[in-house]
């Protein structure tokens, strides 16, 4: 049995080897990095099964005009069950209803975004990091 928490605490380690095992590409050889992104997150939505973490949808928000999906990540092993849908939907709940819940995908899952109901944007700017 899967169960969902919001705001529940994450460890850092944990999340380390959940982007790991998932490919999402972000700082896995720096915890203490992926702590401080945890820790500037105020909305996180996780899924465990027998406790191990299998997924995590880790946003910033407002809760009355927008909500920035950073992270959705789902163990390679439990992909395609809709534990990513499950947390987007517990993340647009958490976040509002006057809330829009936007995000920028990675390249490999650009096709997955619409099919669970989000709509594909052009109006997008961005400065890249330098780290």
């Amino acid at each position: 049995m899967i169960e969902y928490k919001v705001n529940e605490p994450v460890d850092a380690a944990d999340v380390v080897e959940l982007y790991r095992d998932s490919g999402l590409p972000r700082p896995i050889d720096d915890e203490d990095r992926i702590g401080r992104m945890l820790a500037g997150s105020n909305l996180i939505v996780t899924a465990r099964e027998d406790g191990r973490l299998i997924g995590i949808s880790r946003s910033i928000t407002d809760g009355a005009w927008s909500c920035y999906l950073a992270d959705l990540a789902v163990a390679t092993s439990h992909q395609k069950a809709g534990i990513g849908r499950k947390l987007i939907e517990l993340t647009k709940e958490g976040a509002g209803e006057e809330s829009m819940v936007l995000l920028l995908s990675v390249p490999t899952a650009l096709e997955y975004y619409p099919k669970i109901g989000m709509e594909r944007l052009d109006n997008a700017f961005i400065i890249w990091r330098e780290q």
